[in-house]
């Protein structure tokens, strides 16, 4: 067991020697890797702040029944009634017009302007929430109330969150398919880094092949340079994505002074981080064992 960690502390420095000794074409490469994977990474941060901020701005699904300017109070009474014996119904608030005109008047600004108005425009209003938020539900309470006499129109204020939730997990998914496809090209890439770096040993291999060394002792250094090269990678990529983060957050500062809201990119987790290190290097080794496995077998001694 000593000789055998002996043996991988050995070619681990052996590996980071051979990175060390072209500094520019092993820097380039690692460049490009983590160049690549930080897109993939820096928009699977991106929707994961914007789908945090979306649940925290989404409150409980409301349907908002608008009734008509001349509803009487016996209809208002009736409307309620029929909103008090339906199952789907959670709860309920009746908003009279007067009510309405005095929030709008207090969070608008406009108070001097509403003031001025001849009469009253806003009409009265119930406020529902449903037992049950699933979107097929909602838009279900939604149609029946707006089938109740004198509703005018019934809105579903919560709407905006769901289109926007069906657009992050399509955003997710474009994530996903992108993140594939830069896995492929860092494969691809570690493979012809190594294709070279065997073809320059060769002479090399041939004779360890003739002393008999087995093929898995000769896999070991090309296998610990994609590792290291994948790791390297998705180190750059941590860098980037971080420093980004940290110029965003720094902008947005002032920003959110402004608006007396504050809202501050969450940076990548210590899971996300040691994850961007492992995966590359797991892809990098896999692309390592392909490329070796292939050129060896055509060198024999």
């Amino acid at each position: 067991m000593t000789a055998w960690l002996a043996q991988h502390a050995r070619c681990f420095v052996l590996t980071l020697t051979k990175l060390a000794r072209t500094p520019l074409g092993s820097t380039l490469n690692i460049v490009v890797i983590g160049i690549a994977l930080s897109l993939p990474v820096g928009l699977y941060l991106l929707i994961d702040n914007l789908q945090a901020a979306s649940g925290q701005l989404a409150a409980e699904p409301q349907i908002s029944a608008f009734l008509a300017l001349d509803a009487s109070r016996a209809e208002i009474a009736q409307i309620e009634a029929r909103l008090k014996q339906n199952p789907r119904v959670l709860r309920y608030r009746f908003v009279p017009r007067a009510e309405a005109l005095q929030e709008l008047k207090q969070s608008s600004g406009l108070a001097d302007v509403i003031d001025s108005l001849p009469q009253n425009p806003l009409p009265d209003a119930f406020i529902v929430n449903a037992r049950d938020n699933a979107p097929q539900a909602l838009d279900a309470l939604r149609d029946e109330i707006k089938q109740l006499p004198r509703v005018v129109h019934a809105q579903l204020d919560a709407a905006w969150a769901r289109r926007l939730d069906a657009t992050l997990r399509f955003g997710r998914l474009v994530v996903l398919f992108l993140g594939g496809l830069l896995a492929v090209a860092l494969i691809a890439v570690t493979f012809n880094t190594i294709r070279l770096q065997v073809l320059t040993q060769r002479d090399e291999v041939e004779v360890v092949k003739l002393i008999g060394a087995t093929d898995a002792f000769i896999r070991r250094p090309f296998l610990y340079y994609g590792a290291l090269q994948g790791a390297a990678g998705g180190l750059v990529a941590w860098l980037i994505v971080s420093g980004g983060v940290w110029l965003v957050n720094h902008n947005l500062g002032e920003l959110s002074h402004v608006y007396a809201s504050l809202f501050q990119l969450k940076a990548l987790t210590p899971a996300d981080g040691l994850c961007l290190l492992l995966l590359p290097a797991a892809l990098g080794w896999f692309g390592a064992l392909l490329s070796v496995g292939r050129h060896l077998a055509v060198i024999e001694p």
